[in-house]
């Protein structure tokens, strides 16, 4: 999967980067674009074919046992792993009922929640001023997949995300490490979450004072003092998480190129007078 998205994508990114992004040896993915096609991965492409018809047939309700069992009817046999694996590879998704939503706040009570100092002033006047960070889940085959942003209040830029099947507080720390180490912001950035325990935690909050940023917390249960975030997540689920990824993998690859290309780089926002985040940035460097 990740080979076949860094060849589909090799006119957009340099193929060096998304190889060190997506952690792929480049031997490896120029060995794979060569090699004839095996004999095992014949067998798997006739195999694709019937599970994609008995998949059709079912109105895309039949999972794994089900799928082997009318394989099995039809005198082939082949583990549910192997079935999970090929459906994976075909993009196929099972339909069904929809799964309890999980909660991406939680607050600890023993933590210290400090007062909202950004108060919806969502602008500012110079890049790395003001950030605002938040967490959401995005919907996969294989269980939540939970991603950390981080925009900049000036071009709506995210400067900082991390993805993850865990949400813990490694998961806002690595987004915030990402942040600091491309901008750099000088002491003095506001930087504004939720009271959520992965940001009250003494690990992320340490960070923040380290570089000497102001700490601004939303109030509890108003979503829309950190409305910028909040927009841009639900930009993210309808133009590129608006459905559900067949793994892990194929939605941290998407999500990473629809953010760090598409959006950062080349999608229009109506709040920046239509420029990109990355255009914007450009235009106010050559006006200062």
């Amino acid at each position: 999967m990740r080979y076949a998205f860094i060849q589909a994508n090799q006119d957009e990114w340099p193929i060096r980067r998304m190889l060190e992004v997506l952690e792929v040896s480049s031997s490896g993915y120029y060995a794979w674009r060569g090699r004839p096609p095996s004999a095992r991965a014949q067998r798997d492409a006739a195999l694709i074919e019937k599970i994609v018809q008995i998949h059709a047939m079912s109105q895309a309700t039949y999972g794994t046992p089900r799928l082997q069992v009318e394989l099995r009817s039809q005198g082939i046999r082949c583990s549910r792993r192997r079935i999970g694996r090929l459906m994976r590879t075909a993009g196929l998704v099972t339909r069904c009922s929809r799964r309890r939503k999980p909660r991406t706040t939680r607050s600890n009570p023993s933590h210290f929640k400090h007062p909202n100092r950004l108060k919806r002033d969502f602008n500012a006047t110079a890049p790395d001023r003001k950030w605002a960070a938040d967490i959401t889940y995005i919907d996969t085959a294989e269980g939540w997949l939970y991603a950390a942003g981080i925009i900049d209040l000036h071009s709506r830029k995210i400067v900082g995300l991390a993805l993850d099947t865990q949400m813990t507080g490694d998961l806002t720390e690595r987004a915030l490490h990402m942040a600091l180490t491309e901008r750099r912001p000088e002491a003095g950035l506001l930087f504004h979450s939720d009271q959520g325990s992965q940001y009250t935690a003494w690990g992320h909050t340490s960070i923040l004072d380290g570089h000497q940023a102001i700490i601004s917390m939303s109030r509890r249960g108003e979503c829309l003092d950190n409305a910028a975030m909040e927009s841009f997540w639900g930009t993210l689920k309808a133009e590129c998480a608006d459905h559900r990824f067949a793994s892990v993998a194929e939605a941290k690859a998407a999500i990473f190129a629809y953010t760090m290309g598409w959006y950062n780089r080349q999608r229009r926002h109506s709040t920046l007078g239509y420029l990109s985040p990355e255009q914007y940035e450009r235009s106010a460097a050559l006006k200062n």
